[in-house]
């Protein structure tokens, strides 16, 4: 799985390299510009802006009572309005006061589905139905609307990214991975062509007016953060309030963003066994630097003997590798980490370090070639349908395309800028950096098109200890939007601060409820305690 980023309630269940990285995998000619899709006001978009949600029971198991959902319905492509459609699934909470306004949200991944997400991680988000409905959706190619998968020869990209990849012999490497984008695109359909960033912040467009809404007011997390940015760039006479959690990188090459993630990665674990050498349970023993050998010793024996399921499958390094990126973005998973690892060491027992990752090739559906796709059946989305959309956004999102012979010649000295990056991640995050050989090139919109937005002021949050978008990122990405972005520096640990930091909670809901924004240089403490400086009043 191409796993940069991850969807926040998949965390609670589970320096001279950088440039290097970008002369190796850096495009060898010109990107394609992005194609300017049918302006919002024109004939052909008119009818998709004319829609109203209508709201009713959601349907599947587990689903709240008191959750609504809908839909609305989105061209598929939108240089050619009249070519086809998809539906997108909607979710929200009513508003508990007298308010006729609603907050967006995105979960991030990219590939998470909201209407799972919201139902599963919804509480924490009631404090905003004070003033707004708040809602969520599944992407396009995500969830129930129109799921991309790589069907039953999903295998073969985990055959790629796992202990058996054989980064000794390019060539190999990269015939599988051919054969690998060919079986997502015979099971994806005709989304798969469209579902990167640039349509889905048109699709919060349509969205937006559905709602009846004259400004976007939104919540992003993680990717979801990329996806406002994007949206700002677009149409930013429509931005409301908008904050960002946990801030994507807007400039950098997937190459870059690997070498940036395996080094951020490296740092949340040593974090990790820093607090774990000091508990009397580390299965690594009191020694700080011991521990650090001992967890790359274990990486790579299981990569070389990998130990048996009970459902007898193999259990590699690169498994294990999987599963510790989990477990590393929340700080409240360390000591269920630190216990699955006991019995991994101790015992030859994965189970425990197995429960942080998932996965697995779900059913293939039949998709209509052209005309109107709608809502996917709960129990009939794929089951690897979080890491086909995962892997096909951010390569559609990437317009770098290196050619066999560039990859040929350059692995070597790739893998050693990964593995100086970090000796536990890097063959991990290297391999992911690869997925997108066979794929078309993607956009450069949001490399040459998302800067200096003519938004109102927008709310972006960096957390220091954050292991999949480092704090650097906010910066450089508040950099880049220009005046009116404003970064909250958070000083705690973890994948994202909305959930985890009372001040960072606080911060946000004040923003987006009575549009207070903190003074620029503003941060929170990491121990969660309430946050002192007086914020700005802004008016919407």
């Amino acid at each position: 799985m191409l796993a940069k980023l991850c969807t926040r309630s998949a965390v609670r269940r589970c320096a001279g390299t950088g440039v290097l990285a970008l002369a190796l995998l850096g495009p060898a000619l010109p990107a394609p510009a992005a194609s300017l899709p049918a302006a919002a006001g024109s004939p052909e978009l008119s009818r998709f802006y004319r829609q109203k949600v209508t709201w009713g029971t959601c349907a599947g198991p587990g689903m709240p009572r008191r959750m609504q959902c809908g839909k609305v319905t989105v061209p598929l492509d939108y240089a050619r309005p009249g070519t086809g459609t998809l539906e997108l699934a909607l979710a929200r909470y009513r508003a508990t006061g007298g308010s006729h306004h609603s907050v967006l949200l995105n979960f991030g991944g990219p590939g998470g589905a909201g209407v799972n997400e919201l139902a599963y991680d919804g509480t924490q988000f009631l404090g905003l139905t004070s003033g707004y409905d708040v809602v969520t959706f599944d992407p396009r190619g995500v969830g129930r609307s129109s799921p991309v998968s790589c069907g039953d020869d999903s295998g073969q990209a985990a055959a790629v990214t796992g202990a058996d990849a054989d980064l000794g012999h390019p060539l190999a490497l990269l015939r599988q991975l051919r054969l690998s984008a060919d079986a997502c695109a015979r099971n994806s359909g005709d989304v798969l062509a469209h579902i990167g960033t640039v349509d889905a912040a048109r699709d919060l467009d349509v969205i937006r007016q559905a709602l009846g809404e004259r400004k976007l007011n939104y919540l992003g997390f993680s990717y979801g953060t990329r996806l406002g940015a994007v949206y700002a760039a677009q149409f930013p006479h429509h931005v409301g309030r908008m904050a960002l959690d946990g801030v994507d990188t807007l400039t950098e090459s997937l190459a870059e963003q690997g070498i940036d993630g395996a080094r951020g990665q490296q740092t949340a674990l040593e974090d990790f066994l820093d607090w774990c050498t000091r508990d009397a349970g580390c299965p690594f023993g009191r020694d700080r630097r011991a521990a650090g050998d001992a967890v790359v010793s274990l990486v790579r024996s299981l990569d070389r003997r990998p130990v048996t399921t009970d459902g007898g499958d193999p259990f590699s390094g690169q498994d294990l590798v999987a599963a510790i990126v989990q477990a590393l973005y929340s700080r409240d998973l360390w000591p269920s980490l630190e216990r699955a690892l006991g019995s991994l060491t101790r015992d030859g027992d994965p189970r425990g370090v197995m429960g942080f990752a998932g996965g697995g090739a779900g059913p293939v559906l039949d998709r209509p070639a052209t005309g109107h796709a709608g809502l996917v059946d709960p129990q009939d989305v794929p089951a690897d349908n979080l890491q086909a959309a995962l892997l096909a956004i951010n390569c559609a999102d990437d317009p770098d395309r290196p050619s066999a012979a560039r990859i040929t010649a350059d692995l070597k000295r790739l893998r050693a800028a990964y593995d100086e990056a970090s000796p536990v991640f890097g063959r991990y995050r290297l391999t992911q950096v690869l997925m997108c050989y066979g794929r078309p090139r993607g956009t450069d919109f949001i490399r040459t098109r998302v800067k200096d937005v003519d938004t109102p002021r927008m709310l972006l949050v960096g957390t220091r200890g954050d292991p999949a978008t480092p704090y650097p990122w906010a910066v450089r990405t508040a950099q880049r939007l220009g005046p009116a972005a404003v970064v909250l520096d958070n000083k705690g640990d973890g994948h994202t601060g909305y959930g985890s930091s009372v001040c960072v909670h606080r911060t946000v809901d004040d923003f987006l409820l009575h549009g207070s924004l903190p003074a620029y240089g503003s941060s929170c403490p990491a121990d969660g305690r309430e946050w002192s400086v007086f914020p700005n009043r802004i008016d919407r």
